[in-house]
């Protein structure tokens, strides 16, 4: 089932368009099944088809800072056009009010599908995989994307010059184990949001 990604750049009026930079962000690692694209002013939007993809872009663009974040989950109209701007179906209009929920939300994410009780579910794991996001250190970060990249505690330590026990500080302090563990809670919550 497609998950359509409707996401809007937040106080554009008064600093720079950033939507060619979560594009390039995007374009690396991420396989849509319709490619991200600009769709009016600072909007853009894509069409995933796998709902872990979708938990990894909304925390990507958590990171980033700065966007209202809809995520819509259910049926698109078939064939798919070659553009995302061409598509169409539920999941458009769900994503279309997902992105206007998510302005007026703390977290700036929402979640509209066909089912709604699940899509309430996956909105509130993803805005607590949210805050756990927003509020580490460029510290934590850095032994994160260390880690995730395939190094070992040891290594990451040896790379930033600080000891073993001081990385996994920092990764607890960062709640990397429990964002590990939400993960895939909130990719199961939006496949049962798409019905």
């Amino acid at each position: 089932m497609p998950y359509v990604l409707t996401v809007d750049q937040r106080a554009s009026r008064r600093s720079a368009d950033r939507v060619g930079e979560a594009l390039a962000e995007l374009d690396v690692g991420v396989r849509p099944l319709l490619a991200f694209e600009r769709t009016a002013g600072d909007e853009f939007q894509g069409v995933l088809g796998e709902p872990e993809a979708v938990v990894d872009v909304a925390m990507r663009l958590v990171r980033l800072g700065g966007w209202s974040i809809g995520i819509g989950a259910g049926p698109v109209q078939h064939p798919l056009p070659p553009s995302t701007r061409a598509a169409t179906g539920p999941a458009f209009l769900c994503a279309r009010r997902a992105v206007d929920a998510a302005k007026q939300r703390p977290m700036r994410l929402a979640v509209r599908g066909t089912t709604a009780a699940d899509a309430a579910d996956a909105q509130s794991v993803l805005s607590a995989l949210a805050v756990l996001l927003g509020r580490r250190s460029d510290q934590a970060w850095e032994a994160i994307d260390l880690i995730e990249g395939g190094r070992t505690q040891a290594e990451a330590a040896t790379e930033l010059g600080i000891s073993r026990q001081a990385v996994g500080q920092r990764l607890a302090a960062a709640s990397w184990e429990l964002e590990r563990e939400l993960r895939p809670t909130a990719a199961r919550l939006l496949a049962r949001a798409a019905g």
